[in-house]
C-alpha cells in the first residue's frame, strides 16, 4: 500500500506574550515544533536556530535508518546552538524544547526533548477514535516522586535543547503508520490550556489539516492565549 501524507501548520503568539517564542518547519519528510524557554534569553533565537539547522535533514532516507539519522539531526541542531551561544555571548542560557516526526513511507521516528507533544489518533477503520501521546513530557512532575509536594518543581523542564552535551539527548520512538491516522505535534501553548478531549474531538472529525489547525488554535486563543500556541496537524492516506 502506498501511503500519501497531507500536513498543514499554524502559530499564534497568543494574547499574554509580548513575542513568539515558538518556532515550527513542515518539509515534506520531517516536520518539527519547537518552543523557545519562556523567561530565558532569546528563546526565540533558540526554537528559530534549531528549526533551521534541522530544515537540512528534511530528505528521504530508508526506513530503517530513520532514527539514526533523525539523532544525528538533532545533535547537529544543538551543535547550532552552541555555536551560535560562543558567537554571541550574550545568548548565554538559551534553550529549547523539541517535537520532530520523521517518516519513510508507513514508517516514522517521533524525537522530542522538553515538553513539546506528539499525539496520534486513529481514524477510520484504521482505530476507535483514541487519542494516544506518543511523546513522553520531560518534567520533573513525570520524573521525580512527589515532585508535586516541592513549589514550582512539578511543571519544571528536566530536559530541554541548549547546546550542551550532557543529557540532552531526545526520546525517540518508532511509529508505524496506517490510512487514516492523524498525528499532532504541538507546542504546551495548546496541551497546558486547552483540555485533552477538546483536542481529541478536533482531531477525530473529517475536517481538512487546515481546518482542525486552526480550530485548534483558536481553543487554544479562546482559553486565554496564555502562552504561545504552534500545531503541525499530519493526515496520513
Amino acid at each position: 500500500m502506498t501511503l500519501t501524507v497531507e500536513a498543514a501548520s499554524r502559530t499564534h503568539q497568543g494574547l499574554v506574550r509580548k513575542r513568539n517564542e515558538d518556532s515550527h518547519s513542515q518539509g515534506q519528510w520531517l516536520y518539527v515544533v519547537a518552543d523557545g524557554l519562556g523567561g530565558h534569553i532569546a528563546g526565540d533565537v533558540a526554537s528559530s536556530t534549531v528549526t533551521g539547522a534541522l530544515k537540512a535533514y528534511d530528505r528521504a532516507v530508508p526506513a530503517e535508518d530513520l532514527a539514526g539519522f533523525l539523532g544525528r539531526a538533532i545533535n547537529q541542531a544543538s551543535e547550532a546552538l552552541r555555536r551560535k551561544t560562543r558567537d554571541e555571548p550574550a545568548l548565554a542560557g538559551m534553550g529549547t524544547t523539541l517535537v520532530a516526526l520523521l517518516r519513510s513511507g508507513s514508517d516514522a521516528v517521533v524525537a522530542n526533548v522538553g515538553d513539546s507533544r506528539a499525539y496520534l489518533i486513529r481514524r477510520h477503520g484504521s482505530g476507535d477514535g483514541a487519542m494516544v501521546q506518543i511523546s513522553e513530557d520531560h518534567t520533573y512532575g513525570h520524573l521525580v516522586a512527589d515532585a508535586e509536594k516541592v513549589p514550582n518543581l512539578h511543571e519544571r523542564l528536566a530536559r530541554f535543547l541548549d547546546g550542551r552535551e550532557d543529557g540532552r539527548s531526545p526520546d525517540l520512538t518508532p511509529l508505524q503508520l496506517l490510512s487514516g491516522d492523524r498525528v499532532l505535534l504541538c507546542s504546551d501553548g495548546l496541551s497546558s490550556y486547552v483540555p485533552h478531549e477538546q483536542i481529541r474531538a478536533a482531531l477525530d472529525s473529517d475536517s481538512t489539516p487546515g481546518d482542525v489547525a486552526d480550530q485548534l488554535v483558536a481553543l487554544a486563543v479562546d482559553q486565554g492565549g496564555h502562552d504561545n500556541v504552534t500545531v503541525i496537524v499530519i493526515d496520513v492516506t
